[in-house]
Parts: structure tokens; sequence; C-alpha cells
């Protein structure tokens, strides 16, 4: 992937399904991904993330795959795989 790419790019880029009916305009909080491994190389999390994940009573440790951009190796689970 692109350096800063989002982390749902890069998880549909590898076909794996991520959760999502906003269009990845980061109003639905759907994609919200638990990071296993790399969390350190993900953008930092923004006060608009943390605002849509209380808004949408999402698991404050999950990072909305949408938001989160990638800068190296990440390993990321959904509760739903």
């Amino acid at each position: 992937m692109p350096e800063g790419a989002t982390l749902l790019d890069a998880a549909i880029r590898a076909g794996l399904p991520v959760a999502r009916s906003c269009g990845a305009d980061g109003v639905c909080a759907r994609c919200g991904l638990r990071i296993v491994e790399g969390a350190g190389v993900l953008s930092a999390e923004t006060p608009d993330e943390q605002r849509i994940k209380q808004r949408n009573r999402v698991d404050p440790e999950l990072r909305l795959a949408c938001r989160a951009r990638v800068h190296g190796d990440v390993v990321a689970t959904a509760l739903y795989w």
C-alpha cells in the first residue's frame, strides 16, 4: 500500500471483508478493527475519530479503518472474522 493509505484501503486490497455502510465517510463506525500488532505505525487517533466512536458506542480500543492511516506493517482483526 502507498504510505498513508487508510487501514480500510489496505484491508480491501488484501481481500478482507470490512463492515462499512457510510462509504468510508467516518459516520457509521462499523469499520472498527482491533490492532493486534503494529499500532505504533498507524496515524494517531484524532478527536474526530474519538467522537465518532463515542457517538456510535464503539469500543475505544478499536480503530476506525476508514480514519487510521497506515505507515508500516499492521496486523488487525475484527470481532466478526
